[in-house]
C-alpha cells in the first residue's frame, strides 16, 4: 500500500518536473505578442528576448518583417534601432543593437523590443524570423516553422495568428448601427403616437369636466 502511494507520488512529481522544464524551455524562446492583430490592420508588436547563455550577453536582435509600409520602434535606453528597406521602400527588417559600453541583455535576464507595424498581411498568420547575437559572437536563428503535427522545433520563429480583416468588423459595426438607428426611429414613432393619444384623452377629459361644471351651474 505504502509502496504504491510512494510510486504514485514519485510519478506525479516527475511529471510535474517535466512540465516545468518544458515551460522553462518555452519561456527561453524569442517570442512575439501582438494584441488585436488583424489582417490588413496596424498593431503594436512586442518581441520578448531572453538570454539563454550563461556566459555571454545578448547584444543585437534582427527581426525580419513581411515587407511592411510602416514600422516605428519604441526608444529603449542603451539600444539603437535600424530599419531596413527594399528597393520599393518596403520595410523588411529591424535590427536593435546595444550601444557601445551598454551591458545588453545579461545572462538570466530578458528585454522587450516594441514596434508599431502595419498594414499586416491579409493572411491567417504571420511569422517574424529573428536572429539573436551574443557578445561572444554566437548567433542563434529563430526561424524554424512548427512541425506538421504541431510539434515545436528547437528554434521556432516568432509568429502570431491574425484575426479577420478590420474592414469586416467595421462593416459589421455599420450594420449594427443602422439596425440600432432603425429601432430608435421606430421607438420614437411609437412614443409620438402614444403621446398624441394621451394628449387627445386629456383634452377630452377637460372638455367633459367643463361640461359638467356648466350643467351644474344651470341646475
Amino acid at each position: 500500500m505504502h509502496s504504491s502511494i510512494s510510486r504514485a507520488v514519485g510519478t506525479t512529481a516527475a511529471a510535474a518536473g517535466l512540465v516545468l522544464l518544458n515551460c522553462g524551455a518555452a519561456a527561453a524562446h524569442v517570442t512575439v505578442d501582438v494584441p488585436g492583430a488583424t489582417q490588413g490592420g496596424y498593431a503594436v508588436a512586442t518581441f520578448r528576448v531572453p538570454t539563454e547563455s550563461d556566459t555571454a550577453s545578448t547584444t543585437a536582435l534582427t527581426v525580419t518583417l513581411p515587407n511592411l509600409k510602416s514600422a516605428r520602434t519604441e526608444p529603449i535606453p542603451g539600444w539603437s534601432a535600424k530599419v531596413e528597406r527594399n528597393a520599393t521602400a518596403e520595410i523588411t527588417a529591424i535590427t536593435w543593437t546595444a550601444d557601445p559600453g551598454a551591458p545588453g541583455i545579461a545572462p538570466g535576464q530578458f528585454q522587450r523590443f516594441t514596434v508599431s507595424v502595419g498594414p499586416l498581411p491579409k493572411q491567417d498568420s504571420v511569422t517574424f524570423p529573428a536572429k539573436q547575437t551574443y557578445s561572444d559572437g554566437k548567433v542563434v536563428s529563430w526561424d524554424q516553422p512548427v512541425g506538421p503535427g504541431g510539434d515545436e522545433p528547437e528554434h521556432p520563429a516568432p509568429s502570431v495568428i491574425l484575426a479577420a480583416a478590420k474592414q469586416d468588423a467595421e462593416d459589421g459595426h455599420q450594420v449594427h448601427s443602422d439596425t440600432a438607428h432603425a429601432d430608435e426611429h421606430d421607438t420614437d414613432d411609437t412614443a409620438r403616437w402614444l403621446g398624441g393619444v394621451g394628449l387627445a384623452l386629456g383634452l377630452l377629459g377637460v372638455a367633459l369636466g367643463l361640461g359638467n361644471v356648466i350643467r351644474g351651474r344651470r341646475s
